[in-house]
């Protein structure tokens, strides 16, 4: 209704009496029917709304040449009214469907964009806007420019799958710039790109999981751990967030927090490893329940028997606990931190105590040592591995050290099994301090072995 007042005060009765005697006084072609099948059925038709007859007629001759093809004289019969009604809606409106006709589509869609002015829910130009602006490439603005014409009139049906088609095209151009954006670098423009088309599709948890993806990348775990949390509520089975999602926890000191993060990832997919990282996340958290001394053995410059104990009997406690052992009395490791685990080496016979049953465990490492104890550990690693028995009894050429030196063999194994590399020159240098990431470093080594039978 407030359409039709709004058509019905843009002119007033001396200007409808003009294009009266403008029409009456023009010898214009007469309009053919409208043909059994429209020219151009996706145009609306320009309704006048309650005005004079005059009006009327000259739109409808104007709309009946467009669907005939006549688009020459359909553009006279809107220009005739333009001229004397410059601001008249439904002829503005004609003259853009003309435009459209004839692929003229900026000047299309200047003419709709001047029918909205005063009039601006009037729906043949929504949809003649849209139209243009689609031919345009110009998708988002054709979406909003349909979703404004369906809201007017409901009946318009067949906009939605035009809009639904708008709406997903936009997403995966969002989605495309986004992933290109992420891979060059510019992250900063991905976020925004991902932000833009999770706000088109909020459910859809890839969307959230990318975007956590470019978060951490940007060094905002908190921020990437929300998106990574948002895209496990909408699929508990997205394996790669969950994933990011423990090795955030992880990263946090969370283990148990990251554990079960995993866990529920291998669930998910048994195939990608993430068993392996729970059970990481479980020594993890065991040894930040160690005392300190341990904790501190990445960053030590040397690193004593004792230390050594300890790391071996933590690390490779399923080893020890399958290896025959006779407990042995040491006289000066009680109350020293790393008692527990000194005894289970020394009952392994990885690292004997000497003659005198001590275990010295404040004696700074050697290399010579710490290749004595690896092994040890090898041998008992070898009773199930053939592979590396027959690695084991290799006795490859050493700088420093003939075959005949007593500590040649245990190095010759370190060596062989590529525990223990050589140094410059292809010596061993059996007196060199050992720091605790050397002596991390070869018990991750031994550790790995047991995979590549």
């Amino acid at each position: 209704m407030q359409m039709r007042k709004t058509l019905t005060n843009l002119w007033r009765k001396p200007l409808r009496l003009a294009l009266v005697a403008l029409v009456a006084g023009c010898a214009m072609k007469s309009a053919p029917p409208l043909p059994p099948a429209l020219k151009y059925p996706e145009f609306i038709y320009p309704a006048v709304g309650q005005t004079a007859a005059a009006q009327a007629a000259a739109i409808d001759r104007g709309w009946s040449f467009l669907q005939n093809d006549d688009l020459r004289n359909a553009e006279r019969e809107f220009a005739a009214v333009l001229k004397v009604i410059p601001d008249f809606v439904p002829a503005r409106t004609g003259e853009g469907d003309v435009a459209l006709a004839r692929q003229d589509y900026m000047r299309a869609l200047d003419q709709f964009e001047l029918a909205l002015r005063p009039a601006p829910a009037y729906t043949p130009a929504l949809v003649g806007k849209g139209q243009a602006l689609l031919s345009l490439n110009r998708d988002s603005e054709a979406r909003v420019a349909f979703e404004a014409a369906l809201k007017v009139d409901p009946t318009l049906t067949g906009l939605s799958s035009r809009i639904d088609v708008l709406k997903f095209r936009e997403i995966q151009n969002l989605i495309a710039a986004a992933r290109q954006a992420g891979s060059a670098g510019r992250l900063e423009e991905a976020r925004a790109a991902y932000q833009k088309a999770i706000a088109a599709t909020p459910d859809s948890a890839v969307l959230y999981r990318e975007l956590g993806i470019v978060e951490r990348r940007l060094g905002d775990a908190s921020g990437a751990l929300e998106q990574f949390n948002r895209a496990v509520a909408l699929d508990s089975t997205d394996a790669i967030a969950l994933a990011q999602t423990g090795e955030i926890l992880e990263e946090r000191g969370d283990f148990a927090g990251a554990e079960t993060a995993y866990r529920n990832a291998h669930s998910a997919d048994a195939f990608a490893g993430y068993d392996r990282k729970a059970e990481a996340a479980v020594a993890k958290a065991r040894e930040a329940r160690l005392p300190e001394e341990f904790r501190a053995l990445a960053s030590a410059e040397q690193v004593t028997r004792a230390d050594l104990a300890a790391l071996i009997g933590i690390r490779l406690e399923d080893l020890l606990r399958s290896a025959p052992g006779t407990p042995v009395v040491t006289t000066d490791t009680a109350g020293h931190w790393a008692a527990p685990w000194i005894a289970q080496v020394v009952a392994a016979g990885v690292m004997p105590a000497f003659d005198n049953h001590t275990f010295q465990p404040r004696a700074a490492l050697r290399r010579v040592d710490l290749a004595e104890a690896i092994s040890a550990l090898l041998q008992l690693m070898a009773r199930t591995n053939p592979a590396l028995q027959a690695r084991l009894a290799a006795r490859p050429a050493i700088a420093d050290m003939s075959p005949s030196h007593l500590n040649y063999p245990a190095v010759a194994t370190a060596v062989s099994a590529g525990v223990l590399p050589l140094v410059d020159g292809g010596r061993f240098d059996i007196e060199r301090p050992v720091s605790g990431a050397d002596a991390i470093g070869a018990i991750d080594r031994l550790r790995a072995l047991p995979q590549s039978r």
